[in-house]
């Protein structure tokens, strides 16, 4: 049997009036998985446990079968792994997003214009980070470059319990309000504004402002942690697994869960990404593994963006070019194998960040189909008679791999 996962990262939405009461994924054309709810199980999954923060991390930490009460330690640490970043028992890793910061006059009346520095490139984020660790690392605090807008800043003896906002959280709004706050929030926000005097006249910020491009003029801090212990997928399961992700997050879950990382030229996390690399990468890699988590950060992306029209083309991207593909490939490669697909949390276009509301569903079972028609796979799956509910989010992993199904 193969299993395989497909996250549709931040894809569920709330009804908007600009789609008459529709959400994204009700208006979205998606057949592929149309067909896989109609023949398959469809349900709801709780994947953000009361108390916890809507993000990610806990979301996918509970699909991979983990219970957030018991493994969640932070975001940043994850991201660690995937970097190749060794984090010591003291050290605590911080997020350090590249952001746009928009004023008029005085610094201190900035807003959060932009949480992704209009998503500037690789490259150009490698200048700018490599730059601030060379002007403000010291014994305490370094720097490291990621993808993207998405670094990293580790604090050695660091504190751990800083209340820090992330800068998704907080577009359009003043960032006086949300700067990090408690013991130790001093420090941060000391390297904050010292990066913004050395970010606001880098060269590649005017190169990006005569193009008409965001500047990233700052960095923000959110989502640390320690580095977590949990056992392997391969214990828990008995499945030998592997990951394909743009996101250093997911990525870092997978090194924890001891999956293979398989990294796909061109996957970048937004609407440009390789798509159909990311496919049939999947599918090869389902020859030597007997699970893979194939995970797509651009309906999230476009969530944030707060534009529909990105969203719809994220979500029948991944329709046409994901799962279509994936499932097509493995009727023709495999006998056996099921298939799950869920969103990790919604990102509405609404409020731009994530929310804890429960995510619809598909399970598919290649040996067990129900030869039904006419469902359409969306959050008005809910109030279908057929639907199931999974109330603790890492229980459904459980139910993908062990129950009888269908």
């Amino acid at each position: 049997m193969k299993y395989i996962v497909i996250i549709g990262d931040g894809m569920a939405d709330r009804p908007l009036p600009q789609l008459s009461g529709k959400t994204p994924l009700q208006v979205a054309n998606t057949p592929n998985m149309d067909k896989l709810a109609s023949e398959g199980i469809i349900g709801f999954v709780k994947t953000i446990p009361d108390g916890f923060p809507a993000g990610s991390d806990v979301a996918n930490l509970s699909l991979l079968g983990y219970d957030p009460s018991k493994y969640y330690s932070g975001r940043a640490p994850l991201e660690a792994a995937s970097m190749g970043i060794n984090l010591s028992d003291n050290d605590v890793a911080y997020r350090c997003n590249l952001v746009s910061l928009s004023f008029s006059g005085d610094i201190k009346n900035a807003i959060m214009d932009d949480y992704s520095a209009g998503h500037i490139s690789t490259e150009e984020a490698r200048q700018l980070i490599s730059l601030l660790n060379e002007k403000l690392s010291n014994e305490s605090f370094k720097f490291y470059p990621g993808v993207s807008y998405r670094h990293l800043m580790i604090w050695h003896n660091g504190v751990n319990d800083i209340e820090c906002m992330p800068p998704h959280d907080i577009s359009g709004k003043p960032i006086n309000d949300y700067l990090p706050k408690g013991d130790g929030a001093k420090y941060l926000i000391s390297l904050m504004n010292d990066s913004f005097d050395i970010l606001q006249s880098h060269p590649v910020n005017n190169k990006r402002l005569t193009n008409g491009k965001k500047m990233a003029n700052s960095i923000w801090f959110w989502g640390q942690g320690k580095k977590p212990i949990m056992p392997k997928f391969l214990d828990k399961y008995g499945l030998k697994g592997a990951l394909v992700s743009a996101v250093d997050l997911t990525k870092g879950l997978g090194l924890y869960a001891g999956f293979k990382i398989i990294n796909v030229p061109g996957a970048t996390g937004w609407i440009d990404t390789n798509y159909q690399g990311k496919a049939q990468y999947s599918l090869d890699a389902l020859q030597d593994f007997d699970f893979i988590y194939l995970h797509i950060e651009a309906p999230d992306e476009a969530g944030h963006s707060g534009i529909i029209d990105y969203k719809i083309q994220a979500i029948e991207d991944l329709d046409a070019k994901i799962v279509g593909p994936v499932f097509h490939g493995a009727v023709e490669r495999f006998n056996d194998f099921r298939i799950l697909i869920t969103p990790d949390h919604p990102t509405p276009i609404e409020i731009r960040t994530h929310s804890n509301e429960p995510v619809p569903f598909i399970i598919y079972d290649s040996k067990n189909n129900k030869g039904s028609s006419g469902k359409k796979y969306d959050e008005n799956i809910l109030q279908d008679k057929d639907a199931i509910f999974i109330q603790e989010g890492h229980t459904l992993m459980d139910y993908f791999i062990k129950e009888v199904l269908i």
